[in-house]
């Protein structure tokens, strides 16, 4: 009885939206081979928040842009709705930690640019543009050009460029990390409601510990040198999610367990083998 209803679980289950499998990245210099990434596993599923966390320089931005697309790994395989990435695709789209918005242009007209760049016709999405960039706050702004914006404001349009052609997964590097603490925060509040409404996937690389914690379904901690998985945690908090959680015992011990992880990977020697990741899911009364 039990292996027949484990068969049936095993059919239901849908497969992974994105598939990374023993990936690995070494770059070759006339020095001496560097190896960014030793091994990583990981899949994400269809509507999926997961973050990879961890210092700068651990490889979860080599990870991320090896997802995009824009890196090609050494070894193992990353596949994207079952199909393998080899290059960048019209199915993914791609936030930057700068916004990097074209500084002639309005706030419209860059959030537009995919569009153009993907010779889709223009009329067809200018009223998505505004809708996106009113969703963000920016209802008023789109005629001005980046200059005239702040740097939350340039990010939120640069949101809004991500989503216009309606991308399966969005793949973002660090994008508020450059912003004061202030509207950090307000960018972490406003990218969940975004996600609530568009319910997209999302790859989002962090070393925060705070904010992946916050806007995460799953964490993923990277470390050591070269890079592996030390962890991969369910996050316990329902959504839609507010600051308050933040001030709870059980963001504490979330963020608490994360920290932890982090400083034994970067601690103490990485074997030479890959450590079996754990996988874990705290659960409170």
């Amino acid at each position: 009885m039990l292996a027949a209803e484990s068969a049936v679980d095993a059919v239901a289950a849908p497969p992974p939206l994105v598939s990374v499998t023993n990936v690995q990245k070494t770059y070759f210099t006339r020095q001496a081979p560097v190896h960014a990434v030793a091994s990583a596993s990981v899949n994400v599923a269809r509507g999926e928040f997961v973050s990879l966390l961890g210092p700068s320089g651990c490889g979860k931005s080599t990870l991320l842009m090896m997802i995009a697309g824009l890196e090609r790994p050494t070894g193992g395989s990353i596949l994207l709705g079952g199909s393998e990435v080899k290059q960048p695709r019209r199915d993914i789209g791609v936030i930057f930690q700068d916004a990097t918005l074209l500084p002639w242009k309005s706030a419209l007209e860059n959030v537009l640019f995919p569009i153009r760049i993907l010779k889709l016709p223009i009329e067809a999405y200018r009223q998505r543009a505004g809708e996106l960039l009113n969703m963000v706050g920016l209802s008023g702004f789109e005629h001005k050009k980046p200059s005239q914006l702040s740097g939350g404001m340039r990010q939120r349009v640069a949101i809004c460029r991500a989503l216009i052609h309606d991308p399966d997964i969005l793949l973002m590097d660090e994008p508020f990390s450059a912003l004061d603490a202030i509207t950090r925060d307000q960018m972490n509040v406003a990218l969940s409601e975004i996600l609530e409404t568009y319910k997209k996937t999302v790859i989002f690389v962090t070393h925060s510990i705070r904010e992946a914690a916050f806007l995460s379904d799953r964490v993923v901690v990277m470390g050591g040198r070269p890079s592996t998985i030390m962890l991969d945690m369910q996050m316990p908090f329902r959504r839609p999610r507010r600051f308050e959680i933040e001030e709870t015992p059980e963001f504490a011990a979330v963020c608490r367990k994360l920290r932890l992880t982090i400083e034994q990977a970067h601690g103490s020697p990485q074997p030479a083998q890959s450590p079996a990741v754990e996988t874990r899911t705290l659960t409170f009364e």
